[in-house]
């Protein structure tokens, strides 16, 4: 059957006339190697001052995330699900719906319409204070709203409603890892200042018809959005990336806000600035930093690091030639190499922000702080160290953020259901303290490359926890091979549902060993009949052909009889060749 395919050693004739023979799979891989070095490099090329260090940049965020809520900010409860018409729109209040028919779930108070008032409801305050106890805020015991007058189409009311004076959060910080990311510039780790979360609405979404139409849809309008907005304590656009993506997997890991940049449920502007680094000598402070511009509604990593880029390249342009840098609200364009002016900034005082009439205070007891810090799910630094704990799970740090970053979670949960069922179901076994690793292996590469080959996603897995590992069982029992192993995935995932333990009785697929005299017996024989690449590896040093050799001896030694490791042992020791 097509098991052939997954064997990590090459069954076919190598080209002996080459001096070298690589496997496709190598070939791959070391492709994907160099295009992984080459990103890196041009990450670090971009990333890098253009103008010899003679200018700083500072870099604040504000990121603007949904809360996991089923309810809109200010909609009381819901009484329909949906709204198809204008004209049910009495009475009726309104859920989040991403997804849904353009206003077909809109409340009076999304529309402004005269006489509705807001409601504000308490079950969004839940997921935002666990989004700022994992930021490592000071929660504070009363806060309140505001309103932020402007003028667009997006807001009927004339006015937003946020919290500018008293935000319900202030003080954390966020700190980064050199793994998560961060400018080699910036060390093992930097620590980022967050000034303070507040609530806010969302706005309506504009959808663009070129050349001329804007069509509106006001599902979105008053979904409830925390606003984290960071200190000015960001100085390469690589670590301001990396700091977008941590706090998007802290926000899902505490179930505060679970839709990402990807679905648009978490938008990022950026405050760039350049300075000169003789002033940054005078005043290490902040108080003299640039004139700073803004960057709107940044949807994605890539876009928010090529557009810190190229704002400063431009300021630090404008600056050099002698001109000065105006204070403005710019846009980027996804691809586009250069931002572009979208409108004066304006300044606090324009917004004529006041309290909201209509909204009384929010009072939050410390019984309940109290209560969810203590019942606060794992944060992403914690759950990486568990992962890579040689005391625990021992996987590798990068197959460990793998793990955490794929499929929302599920992966992860995927891996943790695999691991307990084999350590309880091995609990005797020495080598149990590796499962972690080997389990690891096997959900992400093994069968994770099998889905992806078979263009299935994860939600498509028909493999479940334990059968993975009724697959590994046998495995790391030496019970069958590592190639058997891989039928055993693909007899699943062609739709065969007998027992893990049937199939392997059934195809006779249990390891029928070879004892070391045979293994010897078969490795010498195949030696003998190829001459030619014998004297490659002795002479060459071209050790890597021995894989072909190891495929032959588990062609000929019979189905589920050789392993691998074993007959790469006596082949290089027939061959002289040191072992790895």
């Amino acid at each position: 059957m097509a098991s052939k395919d997954l064997l990590q050693y090459s069954t076919e004739s190598p080209d002996i006339s080459s001096d070298v023979t690589v496997s496709y799979r190598k070939l791959w891989k070391d492709e994907a190697k160099r295009s992984r070095v080459a990103k890196k490099q041009d990450r670090l090329k971009r990333d890098a001052n253009p103008s010899n260090g003679k200018w700083e940049l500072t870099v604040g965020i504000e990121i603007h995330a949904q809360l996991n809520t089923d309810r809109k900010l200010f909609s009381s409860k819901l009484r329909m699900k949906s709204v198809r018409s204008f004209k049910k729109l009495t009475n009726i209040d309104a859920a989040t719906s991403m997804g849904a028919t353009p206003n077909s779930n809109v409340a009076p108070f999304d529309l402004a319409l005269p006489g509705s008032q807001p409601i504000f409801q308490k079950e969004a305050l839940i997921p935002a204070l666990r989004a700022a106890l994992a930021l490592n805020c000071n929660i504070q015991h009363k806060s309140k709203f505001d309103r932020k007058h402007y003028f667009h189409w997006d807001q009927p009311a004339g006015y937003q409603i946020t919290q500018f004076y008293e935000p319900f959060a202030k003080a954390g910080q966020i700190i980064l890892y050199d793994h998560d990311g961060i400018a080699p510039e910036d060390g093992e780790q930097v620590t980022i200042g967050i000034k303070q979360i507040q609530m806010e609405q969302d706005t309506a979404k504009t959808v663009h018809y070129p050349p001329s139409t804007h069509a509106l849809d006001f599902n979105r309008v008053s979904y409830p959005l925390i606003e984290i907005i960071t200190l000015p304590e960001i100085h390469h656009p690589s670590t301001a990336a990396a700091c977008v993506r941590k706090i998007q997997a802290i926000l899902k890991s505490v179930n505060a806000a679970v839709i990402g940049m990807e679905l648009g449920g978490l938008r990022a502007d950026v405050n760039v600035s350049v300075r000169p680094y003789d002033l940054l000598k005078e005043n290490h402070s902040t108080g003299n930093l640039g004139q700073r511009t803004e960057i709107k509604n940044l949807s994605s990593l890539k876009a928010v690091e090529d557009a810190i880029i190229a704002e400063r390249d431009r300021q630090i342009a404008i600056l050099e030639a002698g001109g000065i840098v105006k204070g403005e609200t710019r846009g980027w364009t996804i691809g586009g190499t250069q931002t572009r002016k979208l409108r004066s900034k304006e300044g606090e005082v324009d917004y004529r922000y006041m309290p909201d009439p209509d909204l009384g205070s929010i009072i939050i007891d410390k019984g309940l702080i109290d209560h969810l810090r203590t019942n606060l799910p794992a944060l992403p630094d914690e759950i990486l160290q568990d992962l890579i704990d040689k005391d625990t799970y021992d996987v590798l740090r990068k197959d460990a953020k793998t793990l955490m970053a794929l499929d929302d979670g599920e992966r992860l949960i995927y891996y943790e259901e695999v691991v307990g069922y084999l350590q309880t179901e091995l609990k005797d076994i020495k080598t149990s303290i590796r499962l972690g690793r080997i389990a690891s292996n096997w959900v992400l590469h093994e069968l994770g490359g099998l889905l992806s080959s078979s263009r299935l996603s994860w939600n498509d897995n028909p493999l479940s926890a334990r059968s993975l590992g009724d697959i590994l069982i046998p495995l790391v029992s030496k019970e069958i091979t590592g190639s058997t192993a891989k039928q055993l995935l693909l007899y699943v995932l062609t739709g065969d549902n007998r027992p893990i333990g049937q199939i392997i009785k059934d195809e006779g697929l249990a390891l029928r060993p070879l004892s070391s005299e045979e293994y010897r017996e078969l490795a010498q024989a195949v030696l003998d009949e190829n001459p030619s690449l014998v004297k490659q590896i002795q002479k060459k040093g071209q050790a890597g052909k021995i894989n072909w050799f190891v495929g032959q001896l588990m062609q000929r030694g019979g189905e589920g009889r050789v392993e691998a490791e074993q007959a790469e042992a006596v082949l290089r020791d027939i061959l002289g060749i040191s072992i790895k």
